[in-house]
């Protein structure tokens, strides 16, 4: 009898240890099965706003029903928003300098009151003449004449016309892309086409040694209104306390926004950029669903717009499906599967509350972390740290950023599996503590490892 007695913590043990690696096969399989689908090539990259994210989205909602979620979006599952309304290059546009041909949105932008023509010459550095194309260096311009240098612009372009220009281009702006872009609204139309060039284009037209430039020139835009999809599942446990477990999986499609890092029409698959994090995410709603944790409700938001200055997760905190002041904490996963051990597992967000770094240690073990305090960053969980929100963000190696080789077959799937099991362990050594305090970091501070 005692045999028996000395015998059965083994068998228990043994049966516990059996049972949770049958788990574990079947979430190794189900996130195979989520990034293969999501990085594939049927999605075309899940680029906001186009077909493949609207594949995606209808994926992810089908996930969530299947894991029992209930919907939270304002159409069932879903909440649209919108990324841009205004103006964008139309696929007429074309700019060749000295016979090379530079690329819309990436070197050169239509100004938004740009006239919608054609314009030819060879074109002499500092000699703007009636009847071509003239050149404007902007550093050369007295901008304390305009209340801003959009109004510089507009006002030098009229100018510019009024003594017989066929175009102009600005040069030595400046700003960057980004800002230039965001001027595109609707606007009146000047009488020529105008156009703003990067720093690139600008150190070529700014080269003293140059004799001429001969420019062939179109410019036009065309009306856009670009929405793109939040996902969003909520676990309703009647609790005063709500986690929030977010992952972005638009990306970049075939590089339209030329926010690639590789030239041309290429299709970016984006299996570690974001399909991990979106499968990690669906795994863990699936775990935290048939779990007995009930002290939080638990909202699981897939984020669209990442790639647009993170739209989505700004809208949704601005039109949250649930009272912001209840949030407990959010937890952001974005690139969880390139885990390599040399270079651990990287964790920010610790400095957001008092609480994460003793809750932390007492869930990470084996794994090596890299952590950071700053609450904020290029991610989705900047939108929630400006709200007041205690938030934490998982990030394994970056390797093929932004790049077409970010492709399923290099995920690591049991580092992902890692990545999970410490967000799981936190969010159970949470469960009986009251909501966690709030602290403010600094916008940046260095990664320390541990």
């Amino acid at each position: 009898m005692k045999k028996i007695t000395w015998l059965l913590p083994m068998v228990v043990s043994t049966l516990f240890v059996n049972a949770q690696r049958k788990t574990d096969r079947k979430t190794l399989t189900n996130l195979q099965m989520h990034i293969a689908y999501l990085s594939s090539d049927k999605l075309e990259g899940r680029r906001t706003g186009a077909p493949g994210e609207k594949l995606a989205a209808e994926y992810i909602s089908e996930q969530m029903q299947q894991i029992g979620l209930l919907p939270k979006g304002t159409a069932e599952f879903l909440q649209t928003f919108t990324v841009k309304e205004g103006l964008e290059p139309a696929s007429t546009c074309n700019f060749e300098l000295n016979h090379k041909q530079l690329t819309v949105g990436l070197h050169y932008l239509p100004l938004p009151f740009s006239a919608a023509k054609s314009a030819k010459g060879e074109v002499l550095p500092q000699a703007n003449e009636p009847d071509n194309i003239w050149l404007i260096n902007v550093t050369e311009v007295d901008t304390t004449k305009y209340k801003s240098r959009l109004e510089l612009y507009r006002k030098e372009t009229a100018t510019a016309a009024q003594s017989g220009a066929t175009a102009v281009i600005f040069y030595n702006g400046g700003e960057s892309l980004e800002l230039v872009n965001s001027w595109l609204v609707q606007s009146a139309a000047a009488a020529i086409p105008a156009i703003w060039v990067n720093k690139d284009i600008s150190k070529i037209l700014d080269d003293d040694n140059a004799n001429s430039f001969l420019i062939q020139l179109h410019a036009e835009l065309q009306p856009v209104k670009r929405t793109g999809i939040n996902v969003i599942g909520y676990i309703d446990n009647k609790a005063e306390q709500t986690i929030i477990i977010g992952a972005h999986y638009d990306h970049l499609g075939f590089g339209e926004d030329n926010n690639g890092l590789t030239k041309g029409h290429v299709l970016y698959h984006g299996a570690n950029d974001n399909a991990s994090g979106i499968a990690a995410m669906l795994e863990i709603a699936r775990q935290l669903k048939a779990s007995k944790l009930r002290h939080n409700n638990y909202l699981f938001v897939a984020f669209s717009g990442n790639e647009q200055g993170l739209s989505g997760s700004k809208y949704l905190v601005a039109n949250s499906p649930v009272d912001l002041a209840t949030v407990n904490y959010m937890i952001n996963l974005d690139m969880i599967g390139r885990l390599n051990p040399a270079h651990g597992l990287q964790i920010a967000g610790v400095g957001t509350s008092p609480s994460w770094a003793q809750l932390l240690t007492s869930v990470v073990k084996d794994t090596k972390v890299v952590y950071n305090a700053s609450g904020t960053g290029p991610a989705d969980h900047s939108s929630f740290y400006r709200k007041n929100i205690p938030v934490l963000f998982f990030c394994t190696d970056r390797e093929d950023f932004h790049q077409p080789e970010d492709v399923a077959e290099k995920i690591n799937y049991e580092g992902t599996l890692t990545v999970m099991r410490v967000v799981y362990d936190l969010i159970d050594k949470t469960d009986n503590l009251q909501k966690l305090a709030f602290s403010a970091t600094p916008d940046s501070l260095t990664a320390v490892a541990k």
